[in-house]
C-alpha cells in the first residue's frame, strides 16, 4: 500500500484540523491546526509509527472538560473515517 495524506476536518474541539500521513496502515506523520500546541505535539510524537487499530483504541471516547469529545477522541475519529473508506474501495 502507498502512503496516504488524509484530512479531517474536527468538530467540537479547539484544534479546527488535522492531517495524518498514513503508510501501510502504520501513523508516519500528523499536523493539527488549531488546538493546545505542546498537547498536541504530544499526541504527535507518542502516534508516529503506531498502527492506526491501536491509536483508534486508544484514543477512542476521551473527552475534555464537560466536551463530549477532544482533539484524540477526533482523531479515532479521522482514523476510523479513512478505515472506512478504505474497506469500502476494497469492496
Amino acid at each position: 500500500m502507498s502512503e496516504e495524506i488524509i484530512q479531517y476536518q474536527t468538530h467540537g474541539t479547539c484544534c479546527r484540523a488535522m492531517q495524518v500521513k498514513i503508510n501501510d496502515n502504520k501513523i508516519v506523520d500528523a499536523e493539527f491546526f488549531g488546538g493546545c500546541n505542546g498537547n498536541l505535539k504530544g499526541i504527535k510524537s507518542l502516534i508516529k509509527g503506531m498502527d492506526i487499530d491501536d491509536v483508534i483504541e486508544k484514543l477512542s471516547g476521551i473527552t475534555c472538560g464537560p466536551k463530549p469529545t477532544s482533539c484524540p477522541d477526533q482523531l479515532a475519529k479521522c482514523l476510523i473515517e479513512y478505515k472506512n473508506k478504505v474497506v469500502a474501495n476494497v469492496k
